[in-house]
């Protein structure tokens, strides 16, 4: 299996940090990918039209788009139920709890954009707030989650973890560990996990 990333990338942060913790990761070719907004990519548009990171391209060509599904391919992979249960109602709350981090990440990645990215002149800063605002209440909905925050392994905390860690990245100063005491204790038990350390993007 081959699967495109950047080391920057909190979602592919999710799928590595989900392949060691399912002993899979040796099964994995890691293949480096750049996409940017308004920068054309055309050798990776024929692996997947929207450009976005990460993809797993097994190994008879087939494609698995986004990195919920590629992580519950691989859970399937390794026996089912370890990351995503597998049927009854934790299943539909673990799920709809990771919608929920995907929506977060969605928005601190939009809202990156239109700070960092967009021209100085045409920023929407009203937008960008509002994104911002997405995040960080879900950040707080999740501080108050104690059993999320303190149940085995799943694919909700690691998804958590990629939001925490991709605000140290992108938004060092934004204070989420003095707001959320429970979030900050949560990744700190986290960051113990050799799988969590290594996936670490690099510094801002």
């Amino acid at each position: 299996m081959k699967l495109t990333f950047s080391p920057a990338s909190p979602f592919a942060r999710k799928v590595r940090i989900a392949a060691i913790e399912l002993g899979l990761i040796d099964k994995i070719e890691f293949l480096p990918t750049s996409v940017a907004p308004a920068q054309a990519n055309d050798e990776y548009s024929k692996i997947t039209p929207v450009k976005k990171l990460p993809v797993l391209i097994l190994d008879n060509g087939d494609v698995i788009l986004d990195s919920y599904v590629i992580v519950e391919y691989l859970d399937e992979l390794a026996g089912g139920g370890k990351l995503i249960p597998s049927s009854g109602p934790d299943r539909w709350k673990v799920k709809s709890d990771h919608s929920l981090l995907q929506a977060m990440l969605d928005a601190m990645l939009l809202c990156r954009y239109e700070n960092m990215v967009r021209p100085k002149e045409l920023k929407w800063q009203a937008w960008a707030d509002d994104h911002w605002s997405r995040a960080w209440k879900g950040m707080a909905r999740f501080n108050e989650k104690a059993d999320v925050l303190s149940r085995p392994l799943d694919i909700v905390q690691i998804a958590l973890t990629c939001v925490l860690g991709y605000a140290d990245f992108r938004y060092a100063d934004c204070g989420w560990r003095k707001a959320y005491p429970n979030l900050d204790a949560f990744h700190e038990r986290m960051l113990s996990r050799p799988s969590v350390k290594i996936s670490l993007p690099p510094k801002a």
